[in-house]
């Protein structure tokens, strides 16, 4: 047997290849947008892969099912309850794929998604246990997948967080504690909200282990999973959606054009946002006025689409040699309207200085000797609702990143404005978010909220409601 997983880190996603080496079959599981890999593999190991196999229509990330399918002829198989305007091959539950030796079992497991499915593996066709199981958003290593993600689509969570659990209890869990379990996502995914650093486990690991696995009856286990879920990103519907559609092929090894000012500008009066790949303190010294600053060194894609509204005209700042790496990481949720990269800003604000401005970043002890002396500064703390529960800045207003720019509206655009994350990253997406919204006086706390508890400032612990100039 060929098994290969490929873990991205920057979405938390795995995705595998699975084939024979006798007779040079191979499938690949929930591929990535970006195919080179896979095919790089096949080509050296002698395999054709011959299956793309989807284990739900993902929310995260645009798979890579339609790219694969035009590069290598391969199929693409989901599981009978999908529908998509695509050809696709529907997966029976029970079906086999054989691929010589090396068979796999399909089982449906409804509840991340109606038409989720899980694929057994089996190393050798007679085995009397299986080797492992590829689980997708299903089952996680110290989690399962979260059931309220498609409430916008007539399923409520209660409805699928049930299915979840008869998936789980009558598919996953009656297979021997032995077999390996490989899911589809890994700590930091939003599609979940325990998972752990492991890049797998076993069902019997998963049954001591997993919170979600204990015992419990089916109205306990829907509460556990419904409640305490982490805020989903803003692109989340979009980019499901587009799972099911055709688009656009991506060129993973296309760069983006080159912009010069005059293409700058021509783009941000057509609507363009401007993204900016630097890392905070670069982008703090020096900007293009009303750019929006996300680090390509962070969950780039990921916050990108929690800033930048789908379907929008996207120009690049970044160093220099990292921007078609961020032209792809934005096409692997489905942002593809980039226009181009800047990849020279600093001369280009050199030569136009009109089109340049700085950010403020304040000290922990700066912010508490300002709060002191303006008691209407407007604290915004854009942490998810999980992290806030440890305590907030006092007089702060909670408003996750991912609500920022539907929710900006609640905020005062004219009042002195400082946000803040746990370390710093999250705060200059959202100050310079705001900034290129119309606020005029915004700042964000370097070191986060990790700098002021470090630091000994007080702390407030009970959730605040509304308060004039301070946000929800």
């Amino acid at each position: 047997m060929f098994f290969r997983q490929y873990q991205l880190a920057c979405l938390s996603l795995f995705s595998y290849v699975v084939g024979e080496d006798t007779t040079g079959r191979a499938v690949v599981v929930d591929p990535q947008r970006d195919i080179t890999a896979y095919l790089d593999d096949a080509r050296s190991n002698g395999l054709t892969i011959e299956r793309i196999i989807e284990t739900h229509f993902h929310a995260d990330f645009l798979s890579g099912h339609l790219e694969l399918a035009e590069a290598t002829g391969a199929a693409t198989s989901f599981g009978s309850a999908a529908e998509a305007e695509f050809p696709f091959e529907r997966l029976a539950h029970g079906q086999r794929l054989v691929l010589g030796d090396v068979t796999l079992e399909v089982r449906h497991t409804p509840g991340h998604t109606p038409e989720s499915i899980s694929v057994v593996v089996w190393e050798h066709a007679h085995d009397p246990e299986p080797w492992g199981v590829l689980t997708g958003d299903t089952l996680f290593v110290g989690d399962v997948g979260r059931p309220d993600l498609l409430t916008s689509l007539g399923w409520t969570a209660d409805e699928l967080a049930r299915r979840l659990y008869r998936s789980l209890h009558d598919q996953l869990l009656t297979l021997p504690d032995e077999t390996r379990v490989f899911p589809a996502h890994g700590a930091g995914s939003a599609c979940g909200r325990a998972m752990s650093d492991a890049v797998s486990s076993t069902i019997g690991e998963q049954r001591r282990l997993n919170y979600a696995l204990r015992p419990m009856s089916e109205d306990a286990f829907v509460e556990v999973v419904i409640q305490g879920q982490s805020v989903a990103p803003a692109y989340f519907a979009f980019t499901a959606d587009s799972n099911r559609r055709v688009h656009d092929l991506l060129d993973d090894a296309e760069a983006p054009a080159r912009l010069q000012a005059d293409d700058l500008e021509r783009h941000q009066r057509d609507g363009a946002i401007v993204i900016d790949g630097r890392s905070p303190e670069a982008f703090a010294s020096g900007h293009v006025r009303s750019s929006v600053n996300i680090g390509l060194d962070g969950r780039f894609a990921e916050y990108a689409g929690d800033v930048a509204r789908a379907g929008q005209a996207i120009v690049l700042v970044t160093d220099e040699g990292r921007e078609t790496e961020a032209k792809v990481r934005l096409a692997r949720i489905g942002f593809d309207r980039v226009q181009g990269a800047i990849v020279e800003v600093e001369r280009l604000l050199a030569e136009r200085p009109d089109l340049a401005e700085r950010a403020t970043r304040l000290a922990a002890a700066d912010l508490a000797a300002w709060r002191d002396g303006e008691p209407a500064l407007q604290i915004v703390d854009v942490r998810g609702p999980d992290e806030q529960e440890s305590g907030v800045i006092p007089g702060a207003g909670r408003m996750p990143l991912a609500r920022l720019l539907e929710q900006h509206r609640e905020l005062d655009p004219g009042a002195s404005t400082v946000v803040y994350c746990a370390g710093g990253y999250r705060s200059s997406i959202a100050a310079s978010l705001l900034r290129s919204l119309g606020f005029t006086r915004v700042a964000d706390l370097q070191g986060g909220f990790d700098a002021w508890a470090t630091a000994g400032l007080p702390v407030e612990t009970e959730a605040p409601g509304l308060r004039p100039g301070r946000g929800p």
